[in-house]
């Protein structure tokens, strides 16, 4: 039994059997946030999101007198430490990692990685606010600890930080070799990841199902960018994963004569 896991294992990182699983990861969380999409237009989905997103905020019945309604749950530093994760799937901070990313990926002259940050990022951007114009969701009818001014299906913290975080996390395991940094950097991604979508509920501007169908889509997007990304690169239009970029330092010195 432990065998056929190994190689299993070893299949799964194989080059053909890691395309296949991204693959078939890319046409099952379609599937999903279909479905997901599906259940929340019928109104399935509203009786239990409600009392979960109810749960998270202080009851009525609370007897302390500096507590009110729709306040979250939890001490004063959670509640602020939930703006603070919050804003890291907002655009304004997404914005300036990639600006910054991009940056770098300029100047090692990683020109294709770069593009592929960007289409990522901006793509998800794009869909996102296709799909909450599509959907046209009402936000959840608790107060709002963040300041909203679109749909609430799906959303879009959730969807952007799976996007960037999942392809940053992507092209940093292509810079180490072992498998344990590999892991590393696509486990930070899925905490970060995890922790905005989370965070989204607890401050009261999302259902739960806005957060799993963010997730999906944007796991989806990220993994459709890598397929499209690894095609280019098997014909040549793409740095391969040993090419550095940095052949060349970025201020070329005139050796003394």
């Amino acid at each position: 039994m432990t065998h056929r896991i190994t190689r299993a294992i070893a299949w799964i990182g194989s080059s053909s059997g890691l395309v296949l699983t991204v693959v078939l990861a890319i046409v099952g969380g379609t599937w999903l946030f279909v479905q997901i999409a599906d259940e929340v237009l019928e109104g399935d989905t509203q009786s239990i999101d409600e009392r979960i997103v109810r749960a998270l905020r202080v009851p009525d019945t609370d007897p302390l007198p500096t507590t009110r309604p729709d306040v979250p749950i939890g001490p004063r530093w959670l509640q602020e430490s939930g703006r603070d994760i919050t804003g890291l799937g907002g655009v304004a901070v997404l914005t300036l990692l990639i600006a910054a990313v991009a940056g770098y990926l300029l100047l090692v002259r990683k020109y294709h990685a770069m593009w592929l940050v960007l289409v990522a990022t901006f793509g998800a951007l794009v869909i996102s606010t296709l799909l909450k114009s599509a959907f046209d969701r009402p936000r959840p009818g608790v107060s709002h600890f963040s300041y909203v001014y679109t749909s609430s299906f799906p959303s879009g913290h959730s969807m952007l930080s799976a996007s960037v975080y999942l392809t940053l996390g992507i092209l940093l395991t292509r810079l180490v070799s072992g498998r344990l940094m590999k892991f590393y950097f696509l486990a930070v991604a899925l905490v970060i990841t995890g922790l905005v979508g989370v965070s989204r509920v607890y401050m009261g501007v999302h259902y739960p199902t806005d957060v799993l169908a963010g997730w999906t889509a944007g796991l989806v997007w990220a993994l459709l960018c890598w397929v499209v990304a690894r095609y280019l690169q098997q014909r040549g239009k793409v740095e391969s994963p040993e090419t550095t970029g940095t052949e060349r330092a970025d201020i070329d010195e005139t050796p003394p004569a």
